[in-house]
């Protein structure tokens, strides 16, 4: 069982929106924080967005103003609301899980591709 699958990626032209939704399986559980990170072609995978259990969201700094996170605990999923899409924001984007007991868990990942 994939513990992680996401969705919603695709291709898109610059200053387009795209919203990720990502559903963790029945063998997570105590989840404490799901989030994004992606990896542009040739790049290590960065933070893009994370939330808590308790709603605290962080965001990397070139996504603010531009990416939304939310979250649904009773479901197990997580969103990612991306608007004004930029080339550099090109890539594979990762869901991902940490729970209480601190395990790490993570999607096989969507792409997203933004032309100009």
């Amino acid at each position: 069982q994939v513990p992680l699958v996401e969705s919603g990626g695709g291709l898109v032209q610059v200053g387009g929106s795209l919203t990720l939704s990502c559903v963790a399986s029945t063998m997570i559980f105590s989840i404490s924080e799901m989030g994004w990170y992606r990896q542009a072609p040739g790049e290590e995978r960065e933070l893009v967005a994370t939330i808590t259990s308790g709603g605290n969201k962080l965001y990397a700094d070139p996504v603010k103003g531009r990416f939304t996170i939310s979250g649904d605990d009773a479901k197990k999923m997580v969103y990612l609301q991306m608007n004004s899409l930029k080339p550099e924001d090109t890539g594979v984007y990762y869901c991902h899980t940490h729970t209480y007991a601190g395990a790490n868990s993570w999607g096989k990942g969507t792409l997203v591709t933004v032309s100009s």
